[in-house]
């Protein structure tokens, strides 16, 4: 066969992750450019590149920067070493945050005007009346909270903490004739070997315990004016060093590496060694050093030279620092007819109308949801329920990400406390849910839960939850198994699927995962879950390379998968082969791709769509026809290397027969959407779906009307057991 002589492992077919990660930041920033989108939603969406950005800077690019430092060779799957990509990302950075503040300046600024909404820059264009207001501010709630920090022989450069915004300044002494503290008028005016006048450096945190954006006064319907608080202290610089002159001043704000290095075969209590290396993430490298554009050369000069960093690490930004204080100005009152109201708040599970008995309605049958779409209320009752039913004997869970007053870890604690024995593994890994996650540790530890830190070198990933309870007819195991983190917050953000089961053959398993999670048991075999990292990465392969038979063969062979990111090599290269074969596959990828879709007797057959919508995309779903006898599945984990081979991950099935309806449902209408989906091209670029002759759909939003016709017939009386989901109108397929 033909496909037995291509290298499907020739770097020319795969793009490389980093650069793949910047095209998802552009995606976001399209929908900040996009004016079908109401205008705070595209200030939203600027806000979250910058947040983006800073991780990707504080995880992937201090990653590469630690390889380059070691002299690492070893090229990744696109062919490039550790300086390449380096190199590639600090371009394509430069001209992205470029590209942030072009759409803030040319196209949010004016549109905010435009809505009589203004954020003032020069305070020097400010009435009396306002400027008084923004003195009286200063002096009553800034300065008190102000640390000025001066830096000389005496007073090394100060530890500038991570993703801080600051104000660096240049000093120099009055000629009062009094000694200074900084230095003598004489020593600050001597002129350096390059013939420049030498000055003292000095800087101030601005405060984030105070709102990073005032709103100055007004009568009702005048325009809305917001001034920074960075530009007030800035204005007012000179109280914080009296007898001293500001020849030059200006923000700035660092990264730093942010990825812990924890020696899990030597640390003998991983809690402790967490929490020493989370106070180390603030003293981290620095890689990144942002300033305003403009800044005084002198000043950068120090800030580069103090920091450790050239040019190449530098970003001289047309703007204010940190737009992630865009998503402040998000609630703004007053301006609600410039946010989104089309999507509607979670909508009732049909299967658990208000008042019923969740562990009688499970038993019924198995219950599929989609979160945020429906709401994520089930699961917190489901705990809740357990922890106070005199019938029930223990719970298990698995904890990754958590919301800051959790009610499903005040459950559990409660269950322990009522008696009951409940193992919580709590994911002490979780990346920048660390601290978060020590504490609600901590807590359930002194509830009398028994806490499991995680396995040595692994995360645990996983979404699962089993309770076990007494029955008339003995003993009966009930599980939730999820895609999406056990947070009651992000689940009205997120887009994941859940099943609650009580299937003996997945209780089985369930009891199977929590003995393996706490002891050394490891099962000879599962009856219906699949886990990472020793089984499920070739189960992943085997089902893949089942439809390349099955399209050898000259039977049907289809592969839909929706997913975060896909990455890991083999289970790429496996796709590529399917493809030769004749199997078409159609991906959904939110974020990271790393395969190229359209290349010739490769890849003609895989199609790549991205979704970047209200909601984020997070639920995983795979679908193989299997030749006419489809099978669908859910899992915690997507097609990348860290979830298949460095975590604990778990895949389960979706049998029954509506629920693998409404979750085929979901992969179609996500594969019709033509108003948030973008195309990748085999150049690694994203295009829009071109519209022309096709109906608008959006995915996200008809997910919305359809959770609200099911809440209103379950409310008016009709059976939703039955309920499937309306087909999309422009079904290009027979699944």
């Amino acid at each position: 066969m033909a496909s037995e002589t291509i290298d499907f492992r020739n770097p020319q077919y795969y793009i490389n992750r980093e650069l793949s990660w910047i095209e998802f930041d552009r995606r976001c920033l399209s929908e900040a450019r996009n004016k079908e989108n109401p205008l705070f939603e595209r200030l939203k969406f600027l806000s979250i590149t910058a947040s983006n950005l800073d991780e990707f800077f504080m995880v992937r690019v201090a990653s590469l920067q630690d390889m380059v430092q070691a002299g690492y060779k070893k090229k990744d799957i696109a062919g490039m070493t550790a300086q390449e990509q380096l190199s590639a990302v600090l371009e394509a950075t430069h001209t992205f945050m470029q590209q942030q503040y072009w759409t803030l300046n040319r196209q949010l600024i004016p549109a905010l005007e435009e809505h009589k909404l203004s954020i003032v820059r020069d305070l020097d264009t400010l009435s009396k009346t306002e400027m008084r207001f923004i003195e009286d501010y200063y002096t009553a709630t800034v300065f008190p909270v102000l640390t000025p920090m001066a830096v000389d022989s005496s007073r090394p450069f100060p530890l500038i903490r991570n993703k801080s915004l600051n104000i660096g300044a240049l000093l120099t002494r009055k000629e009062t004739g009094a000694p200074g503290i900084l230095g003598t008028g004489k020593k600050s005016k001597k002129a350096g070997k390059s013939g420049k006048e030498k000055y003292e450096f000095a800087t101030v945190q601005v405060p984030g315990v105070l709102p990073r954006i005032l709103m100055l006064p007004r009568k009702e319907g005048d325009p809305g004016r917001l001034v920074l608080l960075e530009d007030i202290i800035r204005r007012f610089l000179p109280s914080l060093f009296v007898n001293y002159e500001v020849k030059c001043a200006g923000p700035y704000r660092i990264m730093r590496s942010a990825d812990l290095e924890i020696a899990e075969d030597e640390a003998e209590d991983l809690l402790k060694e967490i929490q020493k290396q989370l106070k180390k993430r603030q003293r981290g490298d620095a890689i990144r050093l942002e300033v305003e554009k403009g800044i005084d050369k002198q000043l950068l000069d120090f800030l580069m030279k103090e920091l450790s960093l050239s040019m190449d690490f530098v970003y001289e930004l047309d703007g204010p620092l940190d737009l992630t204080y865009l998503m402040k100005a998000y609630g703004i009152d007053g301006y609600d007819e410039l946010r989104e109201h089309r999507y509607a708040k979670p909508q009732l599970v049909p299967e658990f109308p208000a008042g019923c008995d969740i562990f009688e309605q499970i038993r019924k049958g198995d219950v599929f949801m989609h979160h945020p779409y429906q709401t994520f209320d089930p699961v917190v009752k489901f705990v809740a329920a357990a922890a106070v039913d005199p019938d029930v004997l223990a719970i298990k869970q698995t904890l990754y990400r958590v919301s800051g007053n959790s009610p499903i870890v005040a459950a559990l604690a409660r269950a322990a406390e009522n008696g009951k024995q409940v193992t919580v593994l709590v994911e002490l890994k979780a990346r920048f849910d660390e601290e978060n996650n020590i504490e609600w540790a901590k807590q359930l530890e002194k509830a009398g839960c028994h806490v499991i830190y995680g396995l040595q070198n692994l995360k645990t990933h996983s979404k699962i939850t089993l309770v076990v309870r007494r029955e008339e007819d003995g003993i009966r195991r009930y599980v939730h198994l999820g895609t999406g983190n056990y947070n009651d917050s992000t689940a009205k953000l997120y887009t994941d699927v859940g099943l609650m089961t009580c299937s003996d053959p997945i209780g089985e398993d369930a009891t199977a995962v929590f003995n393996m999670l706490s002891g050394y048991s490891e099962p000879r075999f599962w009856n219906k879950l699949s886990l990472a990292p020793l089984w499920l990465k070739d189960r992943f392969i085997n089902l893949i390379g089942r439809e390349q038979r099955h399209a050898e063969n000259g039977e049907t062979a289809h592969i839909i998968a929706k997913m975060n990111s896909l990455c890991d090599p083999d289970i790429m290269e496996a796709l590529y082969r399917a493809s030769a074969a004749g199997v078409e596959i159609e991906l959904i990828v939110r974020g990271i791709c790393c395969i190229r879709p359209g290349i010739p007797g490769v890849s003609e057959n895989i199609s790549v769509r991205s979704i970047v919508g209200n909601f984020l995309e997070h639920s995983r779903i795979y679908y193989f026809e299997n030749g006419g006898s489809p099978e669908i599945y859910a899992a915690s984990a997507d097609w990348m290397p860290r979830n298949l081979d460095r975590r604990v991950e778990i895949m389960f099935p979706l049998e029954d027969s509506r629920i693998r309806e409404k979750a085929l449902h979901i992969l179609k209408l996500e594969l019709e959407d033509t108003v948030k989906a973008h195309i990748l091209r085999s150049d690694g670029t994203y295009d829009r779906v071109d519209r022309r002759g096709k109906e608008l759909v959006n995915s996200q939003l008809q997910f919305c009307e359809e959770a609200v016709k099911e809440a209103a017939a379950l409310k008016s009386g009709h059976d939703n057991r039955t309920f499937i989901p309306k087909e999309p109108v422009n079904t290009q397929a027979d699944y």
